[in-house]
């Protein structure tokens, strides 16, 4: 997986390729930036969404459950410790008998666990002609 992201003219834009996808990040005019595209923090709950979604609908496809719909609604808590993300699914279309077994597997989509137990990150940063 590969992303570059470049600032832009407006303060705090960032004009992203993430993998070939064209996305724009951007802080809220509150702290200064132009709201011209999503904040950081928002960028990152739109992955764990994405995740839950491609995740569970994978499960529901190979149970035959071609009519689910999952609605993923996600809160980050920033201002207190430790911080939180509440992460609500709502399901339609599969067995109630099954809310167990989705309950499992959307804490185990591989953007949760990432998020739970974090990454690594290794840094160079270093003159360069842009």
């Amino acid at each position: 997986m590969h992303v570059v992201g470049v600032t832009a003219a407006l303060r705090y834009r960032t004009d992203i390729d993430a993998a070939g996808h064209a996305l724009v990040a951007d802080e809220p005019v509150v702290l200064g930036g132009a709201d011209a595209g999503a904040a950081p923090f928002a960028l990152v709950l739109a992955g764990l969404a994405a995740c839950t979604g491609a995740t569970l609908r994978m499960y529901a496809e190979r149970k035959g459950w071609p009519d689910i719909v999952l609605r993923i609604d996600l809160q980050l808590e920033l201002g207190k410790e430790p911080r939180t993300i509440r992460r609500r699914v709502d399901v339609s279309g599969a067995p109630d008998a099954a809310l167990e077994r989705l309950r499992e597997i959307v804490e185990r989509t591989p953007v949760t666990l990432a998020l739970k137990s974090g990454f690594d990150i290794a840094t160079t940063l270093q003159s360069a002609q842009l």
